[in-house]
């Protein structure tokens, strides 16, 4: 029989039921999960973004925002998993489609708050801190060392300044030529 595929086994586990079935400890499942939700390289993007934890306990942590829905909260059986006791076992969701990302509240015990402001659902902007009971998270688009990328209307500005300047020239060069 072959193991590929499966989590080797770890001291604390159990070993597997009469058909073959392994049992897991829910310390070994968080661990898992753990392991499967974070990568080192999480760049935030408008396409990829990404939650960052702020609060102790979370500080760092980094949770891609995959396309479509995905529950945050405490039970184990959510996408974004929370091991904070003032978090809801299923908490909120976040839906990402399109580049664009609205979190709702699931009817929580301590609630949900986006920039200090409880919500039941807002679409979230790049920066947004968003708190579930206890655990805190920014919303990131872009990374916190990249410059902000150049608004359409100064692109715009730009190339009607462009357009001014050669039909200026234009205009010299008919008009001064004799």
């Amino acid at each position: 029989m072959s193991d590929r595929g499966q989590a080797p086994f770890r001291s604390g586990e159990r070993s597997s039921g009469p058909q073959g079935t392994r049992f897991f400890s829910t310390e070994a499942l968080r661990q898992y999960a753990s392991d499967a939700g974070e990568r080192v390289d999480d760049r935030a993007s408008v396409h990829e973004p990404v939650l960052e934890g702020s609060s102790p306990g979370i500080e760092g942590r980094r949770f891609t925002l995959r396309p479509g829905r995905q529950a945050i909260g405490r039970r184990v059986d959510n996408e974004i998993v929370v091991d904070d006791l003032s978090v809801s076992g299923s908490h909120a969701w976040i839906t990402n489609q399109q580049g664009r990302c609205i979190i709702v509240n699931t009817l929580s015990t301590n609630g949900t708050f986006v920039n200090d402001r409880r919500i039941h659902e807002v679409t979230l902007r790049h920066g947004d801190h968003i708190r579930l009971g206890q655990a805190e998270f920014v919303f990131l688009t872009r990374e916190r060392d990249l410059p902000r990328p150049a608004s359409r209307r100064w692109i715009g500005a730009l190339l009607l300044l462009a357009a001014l300047a050669v039909l200026g020239a234009l205009a010299w060069w008919f008009l001064g030529s004799p």
